[in-house]
């Protein structure tokens, strides 16, 4: 007599193939999802950059069309200049200032006894920062004014500057040496001298 015969149903067989089915759904709405999410930035990207790219595009027409224009504006024609654009190019020739020439004729008129440390040019006005030694055989004003006449005396820079004058004079002590510091400002023809002194 042979011994007991068992044999295991699984009751649950179905169950695990339902819950097998529903994991395999659920991955492929995932994926599905992440597809869709990926082709929609994907094409707003492409959205994105084309109308960058357009836009550019736009810029870069307008700016052309602009230069072209500005272009046609300020051409003149060989044959024919106006009154107006020889006026314009008469005062740019006549209101040129040559520095070159006019720092030569500067170095020309400074002495031994004076100095210019440093000069600027704003509003028409040629501003000299000069010193001089302070001595007690020199009358540093008259050196100052003679300095100020050889510069007036000076077609080079008196052409220019018609009008010359000296400005702030200030004594101070500098490593044991008493000096004096002088301004001397250039008018040129078109500075406004009526406001004073200016740098």
């Amino acid at each position: 007599m042979t011994g007991p015969f068992y044999f295991k149903i699984n009751l649950n067989k179905f169950g695990e193939l339902r819950l097998q089915a529903e994991r395999e759904k659920k991955t492929f709405i995932t994926a599905v999802v992440f597809f869709v999410i990926g082709l929609i930035a994907m094409i707003a990207g492409w959205i994105y950059i084309s109308n960058m790219a357009t836009l550019r595009v736009e810029n870069r027409q307008k700016f052309y069309n602009d230069t072209k224009q500005q272009l046609e504006q300020f051409q003149t024609s060989a044959d024919y200049l106006s009154s107006d654009d020889l006026d314009h190019l008469a005062e740019t020739f006549n209101n040129r200032i040559f520095w070159a020439k006019k720092m030569i004729a500067l170095g020309q008129e400074i002495d031994d006894k004076l100095a210019v440390r440093k000069f600027s040019f704003s509003n028409g006005v040629l501003t000299l920062n000069g010193i001089t030694e302070v001595d007690v055989n020199v009358k540093e004003l008259d050196l100052i004014q003679s300095f100020i006449n050889r510069l007036k005396s000076n077609p080079e820079i008196s052409n220019d500057f018609p009008q010359i004058k000296s400005g702030q004079i200030t004594r101070q002590i500098v490593k044991d040496t008493a000096i004096l510091e002088f301004v001397i400002e250039c008018y040129s023809k078109d500075a406004n001298t009526g406001g004073g002194r200016r740098q």
